[in-house]
């Protein structure tokens, strides 16, 4: 059958930056992509470019390239990423100089029109309906996801490596999907099946047992190979790794995967909609997984707008505190803290979090430690400078028993907050040398859909003698993350038994008594039966989002494995003796 071979070599800005070479050289691949756009990536990338306008680029992108560049071109293996960040022209062009220095000759494409910053101050807020003008401060970024249809249009011009800026996670695959396949754009169910493919293997490792719930079941997680999609002309897929190399593909690993960073069982991409409820399954056996049965619709006439802006400045102090009479300690310092610096009405914002990990009879000299961490932001950097972090040392020697902080006094950082919002569709603009095409949008019929609606079950009603308290996680698996200022907790089981269960036990209002942080926001659950996972979306659990949040988990990578945690009544006959 004919497929094509598209591996992934990056999940994130900072990711294992031999994965590409181990990409290209552990087995026949068409296609690497690397993703590295985070929506902090697009905060860190502004800072580069504030510093350096000829920045804003991924730099570690080009170490990754100059490793395969040479064996790519030698095998027609297209390279396609989305490492130009906030200037794919200034990476291009470094791409174009590393091609003279390896004496090797490659057609280098750019994708761009994402950039809406000179229409920022416009940008409506998708949760509050404020402007970004009517919020103030400086406006760093702001860049519309874009599709999949520039990046097959570059590829069809014949280009070697094609260097996009914010387009979606998935588009680096689904384009040399589209392309190699010359799909139609109404083509929706393969598209679909496409963008669930490149959903899959977007975060690298961890399809390959990265990050994985039942992580002790994975081998060679030490260093777990990076997954690859072979993708067929209908869109149905294999998700699979190169032999020999560490980690596991599996339904659940496949499973968890296909559950971060996602809301209901529409998942909207500019190019299509994935319905995720029709996603089916199979395993395959030797680290391998068919995606098939995916419908798709079209797609929507808006897109998102993934924007930063410089809301003032922020610093933090952490106080450890020890041993007896925490909460007293703690008022202590915070007391005396917000005197020595003039008073807590003087910032713009603060945040007090008291970390209690402190143990009764602390088995060690650690085991007796909490924290107290205090956050103030402020426009004024002089404000929460070393202003304010000096004045914390300057309480060490008159304050509570034990006194001692995690760091020396700190120079204020910048506040990047998270602005998310939706325009139409734009153009995409691919340019190889001096050559320029626009690639319209799909000219989509779809309207808003209705709300999908929650599917809920009975719980039988048990007794004392037929339950046993367990950890929840040693029932189901768990997948998290941030989605601008929301979380999504993905939870599934691995057995058909345990299923119904699960959806009857985990409505929303257990889930806010499992997590009490969760009782003052809005939740959402959705269900998806065919690969027995349930997701709750909490909107505003991460306040303004990743960049601003004072959250120790402020991306709630590990949200999953707090619910996984909790312990609950479970009927005994779901429990393996």
């Amino acid at each position: 059958m004919d497929v094509i071979r598209i591996a992934n070599c990056s999940g994130f800005f900072g990711d294992r930056i031999s994965a590409a070479r181990e990409m290209v050289e552990g087995g026949p691949i068409d296609v690497l992509t690397g993703d590295y756009l985070a929506e902090l990536t697009m905060a860190i990338l502004a800072r580069y470019r504030l510093r350096d306008p000829a920045s804003g680029f991924v730099p570690t992108f080009l170490d990754q390239l100059e490793d395969v560049l040479a064996t790519c071109l030698d095998r027609g293996i297209k390279i396609v990423t989305n490492a130009g960040g906030l200037n794919p022209p200034a990476l291009a062009a470094k791409v174009a100089e590393l091609a003279d220095r390896l004496g090797v000759v490659a057609s280098v494409a750019t994708v761009t029109g994402d950039d809406v910053l000179d229409r920022a101050g416009d940008l409506v807020h998708s949760v509050t309906g404020e402007t970004m003008a009517e919020r103030g401060g400086q406006a760093l970024t702001a860049n519309a996801y874009l599709g999949a249809w520039g990046i097959a249009e570059a590829l069809s011009r014949g280009a070697d490596i094609v260097v996009t800026g914010r387009v979606t996670d998935a588009s680096v695959t689904m384009g040399p999907a589209a392309w190699h396949f010359d799909w139609a754009r109404d083509d929706w169910d393969a598209l679909a099946g496409a963008l669930v493919a490149g959903h899959v293997i977007e975060c690298g490792a961890q399809t390959t047992g990265g990050n994985y719930s039942f992580f002790e079941e994975v081998p060679g997680l030490l260093h777990p190979g990076f997954p690859l999609a072979e993708i067929a002309a209908d869109g149905s897929s294999v998700i699979t790794k190169h032999p020999g190399t560490g980690g596991l593909v599996s339904v659940g690993t496949v499973t968890a995967q296909l559950l971060y960073e996602v809301g209901g069982p529409r998942y909207a991409n500019p190019d299509v909609v994935a319905r995720l409820d029709t996603v089916h399954l199979t395993d395959l056996g030797d680290d391998r997984v068919r995606i098939d049965g995916v419908r798709g619709e079209p797609p929507p006439h808006t897109t998102k707008v993934s924007a930063t802006f410089l809301a003032g400045f922020r610093n933090s102090v952490t106080f450890v505190l020890s041993g007896l009479d925490i909460e007293a300690k703690a008022a202590l310092a915070e007391e005396a803290l917000w005197r020595a610096v003039g008073g807590k009405d003087r910032f713009a914002s603060t945040d007090t979090q008291l970390l209690r990990t402190d143990h009764e009879d602390p088995p060690s000299h650690e085991a007796s430690f909490a924290y107290l961490k205090v956050t103030v932001a402020d426009p004024d950097p002089a404000k929460v400078g070393r202003a304010f972090s000096s004045r914390a040392i300057e309480l060490a020697l008159a304050n509570y028993a034990g006194f001692h902080m995690t760091a020396p006094p700190g120079k204020e950082s910048p506040l990047v907050v998270y602005w998310p919002s939706t325009v139409p569709q734009p153009v995409s603009v691919v340019t190889i040398g001096t050559a320029t095409t626009v690639v319209e949008p799909t000219d989509s019929p779809a309207t808003a859909p209705e709300r999908e609606r929650d599917v809920a079950a009975v719980v039988p009603a048990s007794s004392e003698d037929d339950v046993v308290r367990i950890p929840l996680g040693r029932l189901v698996g768990a997948r998290s993350g941030d989605k601008g200022g929301d979380a999504n907790l993905g939870v599934w089981t691995r057995g058909d038994a345990e299923y119904p269960w699960l959806l009857g036990f985990l409505t929303i209002e257990r889930l806010r008594a499992l997590l009490p942080e969760t009782r003052d926001i809005e939740v959402e659950r959705y269900v998806f039966p065919r690969i027995r996972a349930l997701n709750f979306v909490l909107r505003g659990y991460l306040g303004e989002g990743v960049s601003s949040s004072p959250k120790l988990d402020p991306q709630a990578k590990a949200l999953g494995e707090y619910l996984r945690a909790r312990v609950v009544d479970v009927p005994k006959g779901l429990v393996a003796p």
